[in-house]
């Protein structure tokens, strides 16, 4: 068995791997959880927002898509901003914006207004919850730096399951106006104290921590990283192609079979709460074996998923494959931040991850419209796993390419 030892960090960046990196660490999944209310929102007011405006189903999802914009093109934004003025501004930034945006929103006249506050404040603003506090983080630990990433990036499946939640007593007290101006105030004022947690920056050399190269990652790549980062681009845009299909579409699948709205749901919300372990265990694994490798496992257990899910269409069968998918697809995302800051210098990580993550949720929307015109076209979900399996496959592909090229670059390498 082959272990990667990174070597410990220089002396007087003591902070690195210790209580100061999990105190930040904790205050970047509180951030994450809180500020994934900007994603989770919409889903819970939609019906109410398409009652009160009188428009049809379709154009009453537009503010989600307008949101989805807006999160895709912050992460490489509030990146860039990271890597030149650290976190705390940034954050702090998009914290005012994700909060004056649900205020704003909850004034809206007509679904535009509702719409480009959507897009322009919520999405922009919660996009700093993710891509950018995942680049954050990375500087802080070396060892741990797996679990370190995978345990901020749970704090969106988290938001998942806390806001809808949290937002119902809202509703019934005062409808989705009421509620998106509560969501608003609490943003406003537990998100900038956090902010404050963390102004702290490490020395520019402490961010190579383990590189023993200044400015440069654990693994060569034998490529430029301008070609690099293209080929996780086609990667990241490949797994979230295939991984949407379940994600967007089940409750509707499980309406074609005939099992209702209520087990399509019960079946994403088991897939999301399996992607919460999944991150976990995979950031235990990328602090072994490294982000590619880890990578690598997590899509072909998502491809096997997809393969899955074309023979098995009863109720119960249906479940566990769901289980399944879960447990594969939860680690992929946050293994490309991981590899970015093993390939690539490390005073770039917050816009090549950002730009990273943006192509995931590019994939995620391509994916889903996919999935839906191949449904429309065939009458039937099947050709669209085979749809999915097909982008799986590219990913795998370019993942190995990755791996072929590799080759360490000042790592201590131990035999078990």
């Amino acid at each position: 068995m082959t272990t990667l030892q990174h070597p410990a960090p220089a002396g007087g960046m003591g902070d690195i791997d210790g209580r100061a990196a999990w105190l930040r660490m904790v205050v970047c999944l509180a951030l994450a959880t809180i500020g994934g209310a900007g994603m989770w929102s919409m889903v819970v007011v939609l019906p109410a927002v398409q009652a009160e405006f009188a428009v049809e189903r379709a154009a009453a999802s537009l503010p989600y898509t307008a949101m989805m914009v807006g999160f895709a093109a912050g992460n490489v934004f509030f990146g860039r901003a990271i890597d030149r003025f650290g976190a705390a501004l940034p954050l702090a930034a998009a914290a005012v914006m994700l909060s004056s945006g649900f205020a704003v929103a909850s004034l809206s006249a007509s679904l535009w207004q509702f719409l480009l506050v959507q897009g322009l404040l919520i999405g922009l603003g919660s996009s700093a919850s993710f891509g950018p506090l995942l680049a954050d983080i990375s500087h802080w630990f070396v060892r741990r730096r797996g679990i370190a990433v995978t345990g901020v990036a749970c704090g969106n499946y988290v938001a998942g399951a806390l806001w809808p939640l949290a937002m119902q007593p809202m509703l019934e007290a005062g409808g989705w106006r009421f509620a998106y101006l509560m969501i608003g105030l609490i943003c406003l004022v537990t998100m900038l104290p956090l902010c404050l947690m963390l102004r702290r920056r490490l020395p520019e050399a402490a961010n190579d921590a383990g590189a023993g190269v200044p400015g440069a990652g654990l693994l060569s790549a034998g490529m430029s990283p301008a070609t690099l980062q293209g080929l996780l681009i086609v990667a990241g845009i490949g797994c979230c192609v295939a991984m949407s299909m379940p994600q967007v579409h089940i409750v509707a699948y499980c309406v074609d079979l005939g099992f209702g709205v209520a087990r399509g749901a019960e079946m994403l919300s088991l897939m999301v709460g399996a992607g919460i372990v999944s991150r976990l265990v995979s950031g235990v694994f990328a602090d072994r074996i490294g982000g590619a490798r880890t990578l690598l496992i997590g899509s072909a257990g998502q491809m096997l998923a997809l393969f899955l899910y074309l023979p098995f269409d009863g109720l119960v069968s249906l479940y566990v494959v769901s289980l399944v998918f879960g447990l594969a697809q939860g680690g992929i995302v946050p293994m490309y931040a991981i590899m970015v800051r093993e390939y690539m210098p490390a005073r770039e990580a917050g816009a090549r991850v950002g730009t990273v993550i943006m192509a995931t949720i590019a994939g995620m929307a391509l994916g889903g419209w996919l999935s839906g015109a191949i449904y429309d076209m065939t009458g039937s979900y099947q050709a669209a796993f085979l749809n999915g399996i097909a982008w799986n496959a590219l990913n795998l592909a370019v993942i190995c390419f990755i791996l072929w090229r590799s080759r360490p670059r000042n790592l201590t390498r131990t035999m078990a």
